[in-house]
């Protein structure tokens, strides 16, 4: 049975932990080259091998997706390995560690930080793979926002503010990429059971799931099969959509 993803080149921003880690080893497993980008070279580095070490192919690659140079030697180094793009997953995202402060206690410089990362970052990506995924008439981009957009989450103003903007990325970026036959799509996770999470949620573990019907957080491997389902052939003609993946948690 031929795999999901067979043959298809990858690159996965933020690669080397928490989600982005598992988007790559599980894509490996579909049979996707990897290119793993993170600005944590060490640990892109760690997820490579571990796919190599598999039977599958993967580079890493230390991006700083805020800079247009980094962001196109990352394309650059994936055509030159694996000679195409097929799918790119905005993944890197300020998220670790990001403190709850109401938006007058953020200073400048933390509101700056995660829209740089968070809207530009995925800007800066989509521009680097665009030609290839244009002279191949084909491609898929996935971005990632989050359910805190559409719920009234306080304290994170900055972070929900800058995947408010991710969906406006997919929503024009789809009109405009569409003609070249490359899809835009996002995902938008619930809290989900990550390091990241745990982070900024130290008491992660004893939160109320009253209001998720199917009575759980969700983990990493609740995620993972949407960004393989857009990854894939058989999301070609859907674009410009945005999944949310929370468990229908009621937003009050």
């Amino acid at each position: 049975m031929a795999r999901l993803l067979e043959g298809k080149v990858a690159i996965i921003t933020g690669g080397g932990r928490g989600l982005g880690k598992v988007y790559c080893l599980r894509m490996a497993e579909e049979g996707a080259k990897i290119v793993a980008a993170d600005i944590l070279e060490s640990e892109a580095q760690e997820v490579a091998r571990e796919i190599k070490t598999k039977g599958g192919a993967a580079i890493a690659i230390k991006a700083d997706v805020t800079s247009a140079a980094d962001t196109q030697r990352m394309a650059d180094k994936a055509v030159q390995e694996f000679g195409r793009i097929d799918v790119l997953v905005n993944n890197a995202a300020i998220w670790y560690g990001v403190g709850k402060k109401m938006f007058w206690e953020l200073s400048s410089e933390e509101w700056d930080q995660v829209l740089q990362v968070n809207v530009k970052g995925a800007w800066l990506c989509c521009k680097a793979v665009f030609p290839q995924m244009k002279k191949q008439g084909k491609g898929k981009i996935i971005n990632v926002s989050s359910e805190t957009v559409f719920a009234p989450t306080v304290g994170y103003s900055h972070y929900v503010t800058s995947k408010a903007a991710v969906l406006g990325i997919t929503r024009c970026f789809a009109g405009e990429l569409g003609p070249f036959g490359i899809c835009v799509n996002t995902i938008a996770p619930g809290l989900t059971l990550t390091e990241a999470s745990r982070s900024t949620r130290p008491n992660l573990d004893k939160y109320d799931v009253s209001t998720i019907p199917l009575g759980r957080l969700g983990g990493p491997e609740d995620v993972v099969g949407a960004v393989l389902f857009f990854a894939s052939d058989h999301s070609d003609f859907i674009s410009g959509q945005t999944l949310l993946i929370d468990g229908a948690r009621r937003v009050i």
